[in-house]
């Protein structure tokens, strides 16, 4: 969800920028005739296509391994989060009926076992901010990966297709679909990832 957001900020910082140079740099009547111009037409102008980024995350065959990945890691440390912390809690429910029971010779074994307690508990605690920690970063590392393939994905793409602005087709509210590119992105995204796993 992260990486969704994180291009989607950075499409619609580009779609603003490039609104922004229109604005600014072209002259009022002849601006509008350009973008009309778009994607292609002849008579010259921006040429402008789109992807739909949340259809490429969902079904690119990376995006969808990497999910199967990260889903395996986080039932692991979930079970060894649960295990540790199901095992404190008998801990516990044993000391303390111990305790009620009047089990401890001394009041100091009562209380030393309930300092060694507390410490268990506190590592349970540091484990799971641990593992959090973990899972956020690998979340992190697959999102910056999708985005990186996509990026490098479309930079190549553009060399020959000449595109002046490939935008996220979120934001298009209406648009020609012959502007739509983003089963041939993602058709190639795949076949070049389905490359990788068989090298």
């Amino acid at each position: 969800m992260k990486g969704t957001s994180l291009i989607v900020s950075v499409v619609l910082f580009v779609a603003v920028v490039v609104l922004y140079v229109l604005h600014f740099t072209g002259s009022s009547a002849g601006s509008g005739a350009e973008i009309k111009a778009a994607a292609g037409v002849p008579g010259g102008g921006l040429k402008i296509a789109y992807i739909k980024a949340d259809s490429v995350l969902l079904n690119y065959n990376l995006s969808e391994d990497l999910h199967n990945e990260f889903t395996k890691k986080q039932e692991a440390y979930t079970t060894e989060y649960g295990t540790k912390r199901q095992s404190f809690e008998k801990e516990a429910a044993a000391f303390q009926e111990k305790l009620q029971r009047g089990g401890f010779l001394t009041e100091q074994r009562a209380v030393q076992e309930r300092d060694r307690l507390l410490g268990k508990e506190q590592e349970i605690q540091k484990l799971d901010q641990e593992l959090s920690t973990k899972l956020a970063e690998i979340q992190q590392t697959n999102n910056n990966k999708i985005l990186e393939n996509l990026m490098d994905y479309l930079e190549q793409y553009n060399e020959k297709a000449g595109y002046d602005y490939i935008l996220n087709g979120a934001n298009v509210l209406i648009g020609p679909e012959t502007t739509n590119i983003t089963s041939e992105v993602l058709e190639a995204l795949n076949a070049e990832y389905e490359k990788t796993k068989t090298e």
